[in-house]
């Protein structure tokens, strides 16, 4: 039976002023050319401009705020990938209260930085598991044994209604508004703008998008249910969960009009592009919505249409995985084990009879080192251009190379590159 969502209290618009003397109202910008690219009116809300750069303090700082003064008194402790640590982080130092954040081992440097940045000595910070749900179990331990209040990330009203305040100022913002395109990690994001939206104005079609390494919602809506996947790919850190929460998945279950997975390659082109042509910066969560545009050009073509730039926590240090992982997914980048025929001049005949005029070999090193010449080689090619692919491969096969094509064996892959 369905969550009856009359019956639930929340209320972004009074959340929208208990928290406006702290949060942002960030921007919403119309983009030109995205715009021109896809016939339609396209503008980001820009909450990778919010304080701590992630629309997380919202909900956050509604939560915390709202604690009565005993239960700040004993502190607060959260589970976070990052976004939301920065949020609690931020809030603990505003309202003078100790606060414990768990975050997973694999959190970029950037993002314990500037969680340390922003708690100044109000917080603690404590590294456990490699996912955000494995640190999450150490954080509701923690919290029970040190009688301290929990901070969700997203499974809780408050932080739902917080996360709405997003709603309330696109809603003021441009009331006209046809599509709004949102991020789905948890589901607090999407279940605060869905409930608020389909409240007030429920003509506007709702888009959810998810990493498609990572389709907790997309699973917990087959499952009826939300349920854990037992692998995800963690590199769409702040939308990479194996779960969803349960008020999550009943709200958003109920609102949203469409619901799209978008893989990790395309994430890295939409984040290289934004950085290239409007020089802004996003992290991988950040350009989820605007990489589904183009999974959703022909329904929002002549409508005005909202992206959520959800976050702009990106660590520099990515760029060059970033810059990677997008040429391989537009097809420029593509990697092989070739075993060179047994004659003189192989190499060469590869480099000028095989490979293009602009094309490049980008890796290169021989897999057997005392077989130098004739074992087996891992090469690395940049194409000048994606569609030279089929041509170059018959060239492989019309020179007798042996080769093995490494980027369709998930499981070499991850082994040799």
């Amino acid at each position: 039976m369905s969550l009856d969502l009359s019956t639930l209290a929340i209320n972004s618009q009074l959340a929208a002023d208990r928290i406006k003397e702290v949060v942002t109202r960030t921007p919403l910008q119309y983009n030109l050319h995205l715009s021109e690219k896809y016939g339609a009116d396209i503008y980001l809300k820009r909450e990778d401009l919010q304080i701590v750069r992630s629309y997380k303090l919202r909900g956050a700082f509604n939560k915390i705020s709202s604690l009565t003064e005993e239960e700040r008194s004993r502190g607060v402790v959260c589970a976070s990938a990052g976004n939301h640590a920065q949020g609690v982080a931020f809030s603990c130092k505003r309202l003078n209260i100790k606060g414990v954040i768990f975050m997973p081992g694999p959190t970029p440097r950037q993002k314990i930085t500037q969680t340390e940045m922003w708690g100044n000595g109000n917080i603690e910070i404590v590294l456990v598991g490699d996912t955000f749900d494995d640190c999450q179990k150490g954080a509701l331990e923690y919290a029970k044994e040190h009688d301290m209040t929990f901070i969700p990330p997203f499974d809780d009203l408050k932080v739902i209604e917080g996360q709405g305040t997003v709603a309330v100022e696109i809603l003021e913002d441009l009331p006209t508004a046809d599509v709004i395109i949102l991020p789905i990690g948890g589901g607090g994001l999407s279940s605060g703008i869905g409930y608020h939206i389909k409240t007030h104005t429920p003509h506007i079609q709702i888009y959810g998008v998810e990493p498609e390494g990572a389709p907790s919602m997309q699973a917990a809506i087959q499952n009826n249910g939300p349920i854990e996947l037992e692998h995800i790919n963690k590199f769409v850190d702040g939308a990479a969960v194996k779960k969803v929460g349960v008020l999550n998945y009943e709200i958003t279950s109920q609102l949203l009009d469409g619901l799209k997975s978008i893989p990790e390659g395309k994430v890295c082109t939409t984040i290289l592009e934004l950085y290239n042509k409007d020089a802004i910066v996003v992290e991988p969560a950040g350009a989820l919505s605007i990489a589904a545009l183009e999974f959703h050009k022909e329904e929002i073509k002549g409508k005005k249409v909202v992206c959520i730039v959800s976050g702009g926590n990106n660590d520099i240090d990515r760029m060059s995985e970033i810059k990677e992982m997008s040429l391989l997914y537009e097809g420029f980048k593509h990697y092989f084990i070739v075993r060179f025929p047994q004659r003189p001049g192989a190499l060469r005949l590869l480099v000028t009879e095989v490979l293009g005029p602009k094309d490049d070999i980008t890796r290169f090193e021989y897999i057997k080192k005392t077989e130098r010449e004739r074992g087996p080689a891992l090469i690395g090619i940049e194409l000048n251009d994606p569609k030279d692919y089929t041509t170059f491969i018959e060239k492989l096969k019309a020179y007798k190379f042996d080769f093995i094509e490494i980027n369709k064996d998930q499981t070499l892959f991850e082994y040799l590159v």
